[in-house]
């Protein structure tokens, strides 16, 4: 490109002027003063509202992911409860776990969650847990009931979606929806609304919310990134669609506390992400086998992934929420009670 520039314009100038800026520090003495202005008054940098403290939830195993996958997935009852451990060591307080059977596939079993939980929370009374409790059958669903009046649980993920998850159908209809949701008000024991498409987010609103059986601030799961859910091919998608789905929630639920799973090649980039807007993460083996979107590093351990979340928590000036404080937020989910006694 051809040089445009009017040269003996700016000799003409310089030859005036030199190269001499305009500077007039009104707030003399003061060249800037990071607190007040000394002419208006007003605030010059206002303090930022983010919560000091971050939830960081560890799901340490899943439904999806086989060793095949990552032969470090923790499938058998001592292995989740060794891998729960060595996150509580490193000061995680709150815990999320699946049961598997024997061949490894995810299992609504009270005594497979029993085996797990109650050993968990005999040794760890300080720290909170909740499970993922999916029914596919008949005899699931009887287990989903016999499993929260076990009282092993602090909350538990309502599925708001029809998606095909990967090569899967994976679909909650609207009476399932409301029913569970019901079982777990009647439990005393708190839903989280887990979402992985902005559609779950208006479903959750039509069948539960705007219905009167639920009322907020409730706490929602954001669960993108995996096939199927909403999309995440690089950062600015990643952003994009996680800006997008907090809105709606925010629009939905005002004052909902949000954890963003960090999934799929998504990983720890979106935990990232969702502590830097002053929210709240899950992370772990259950959502992804991969520790960073750009490189094919498998997850080694879930304490390791909780680590790095840790040290980005503090790095961030945040501080881990503690059980306790957990469990009292999850206190804020309440019910019509009205509308269910009528249901039942």
């Amino acid at each position: 490109m051809a040089d445009t520039i009017n040269w003996p314009m700016v000799r003409k100038w310089v030859d005036r002027e030199n190269m001499a800026t305009y500077w007039r520090p009104y707030g003399y003495p003061a060249v800037m003063q990071a607190d007040r202005s000394m002419i208006s008054g007003a605030e010059q940098m206002p303090r930022w509202s983010v919560p000091r403290q971050a939830i960081v939830s560890t799901a340490i195993n899943g439904a999806f992911f086989s060793k095949q996958q990552n032969p470090h997935q923790a499938l058998t009852a001592q292995e989740i409860i060794a891998s729960a451990e060595d996150c509580i060591a490193r000061g995680a307080q709150i815990i999320h776990v699946h049961a598997r059977d024997e061949r490894g596939f995810n299992i609504l079993s009270t005594s497979a969650f029993r085996d797990v939980l109650a050993e968990l929370r005999s040794r760890h009374p300080q720290v909170a847990f909740d499970a993922c409790l999916v029914a596919v059958n008949d005899e699931e669903c009887s287990e989903l009931e016999k499993m929260l009046d076990a009282g092993l649980v602090d909350a538990v993920p309502v599925n708001t979606t029809a998606i095909i998850l990967g090569d899967n159908l994976f679909v909650k209809p609207p009476h399932a929806i409301i029913e569970k949701t019901r079982l777990i008000l009647d439990a005393g024991i708190t839903p989280q609304i887990a979402v992985y498409t902005d559609a779950d987010v208006d479903n959750a609103r039509r069948l539960l919310i705007d219905s009167g059986l639920v009322r907020g601030p409730l706490t929602w799961l954001v669960v993108p990134a995996l096939p199927g859910c909403s999309p995440m091919y690089d950062p600015q998608s990643m952003i994009d669609g996680f800006l997008r789905i907090v809105r709606l929630i925010t629009h939905v639920d005002p004052g909902a506390t949000i954890l963003a799973c960090s999934g799929g090649r998504a990983s720890l980039y979106l935990a990232n992400l969702a502590l830097l807007m002053g929210l709240h993460v899950r992370v772990g083996s259950e959502d992804t086998i991969w520790k960073w979107p750009h490189r094919d590093d498998l997850i080694t351990s879930n304490a390791e992934i909780f680590e790095i979340v840790r040290d980005m928590v503090a790095s961030l000036g945040r501080e881990l929420m503690s059980a306790g404080e957990f469990r009292s937020l999850l206190r804020g989910a309440g019910r019509d009670a009205a509308r269910v006694a009528a249901a039942q």
